[in-house]
């Protein structure tokens, strides 16, 4: 699969997603949509959105409400494209959206693989190929990232690394739409640090592009380890999101975070 292929699977996927064509995200001006469900969107996406906002560089496509279109709008024709996904203009956002009950919630940078630099990278122990089967017993807090336990019928292949037969790092694939599986990692703390995370993502990479798919990774901006074994894994920024939600829903997130 071609550099070209993959971005291009990726840009349709985001047109299901934002409501919008392919096209939209690499116009030079920005674009608002009426937020709709769709089904050949991820599944994990609540839509429709009140405000998510999708950038892959050229322009921001935001959909929204029909209620909210004209305050995006203002938000969006106030600052450069690059400023509008950062504080303090996000701060801006937040009040903007106050009297509408809603609250910046997440924010997530999205990669995609570079065929020429991906690779499979080796680390000090075995590593095991895993099917949909093999995870049942696997739905721990420690492989919370690999696995969802919540939509166990879309995590369909891993790749699991063993000391032994002891089970230390695990990173799975969810089939969050049609041509695009996300993979998330997970390595136990007192295995961390020696490549094992670099070498089951590139690992499963490889196994998703065989299967005929488009591998995609998504990280936080602020976590920088996660960041770094995506880029060490061959791959590279593609697309980054930010998404309001409901106050209550953002304050029972911090609560719930809160009680760990």
């Amino acid at each position: 699969m071609t550099r070209k292929e993959i971005w291009g699977i990726a840009l349709r996927q985001s047109a299901c997603d934002c409501n919008c064509a392919p096209e939209d995200f690499l116009r030079e001006e920005n674009v608002i949509t009426t937020s709709r469900t769709h089904p050949d969107a991820r599944k994990y996406l609540p839509l429709p959105f009140k405000c998510d906002m999708v950038s892959y560089g050229s322009n921001i496509v935001a959909q929204t409400s029909e209620e909210l279109a004209e305050v995006i709008r203002d938000y969006l024709n106030r600052y450069p494209v690059e400023h509008c996904f950062e504080t303090p203009h996000l701060h801006v956002l937040d009040d903007m959206l106050k009297e509408y009950g809603l609250k910046v919630c997440f924010m997530a940078e999205y990669f995609l693989p570079e065929p020429e630099r991906l690779c499979e990278l080796s680390c000090a122990y075995e590593l095991r190929t895993l099917h949909q089967n093999d995870f049942a017993e696997l739905y721990l807090p420690e492989w919370s990232n690999a696995l969802c336990e919540k939509r166990k019928e879309l995590d369909i292949l891993g790749v699991g690394a063993y000391d032994g037969e002891k089970l230390i790092g695990l990173a799975g694939c969810s089939a969050d739409c049609a041509d695009m599986y996300q993979i998330g990692v997970d390595v136990l703390p007192e295995y961390r640090k020696q490549g094992i995370a670099s070498a089951l993502t590139s690992r499963l990479a490889l196994e998703i592009l065989k299967l005929g798919k488009v591998p995609f990774y998504c990280a936080a901006w602020c976590n920088i380890k996660s960041v770094r074994n995506a880029v060490k894994c061959g791959f590279s920024p593609a697309w980054v999101e930010i998404t309001a939600r409901e106050i209550e829903f953002v304050e029972t997130m911090n609560k719930a975070e809160n009680s760990l």
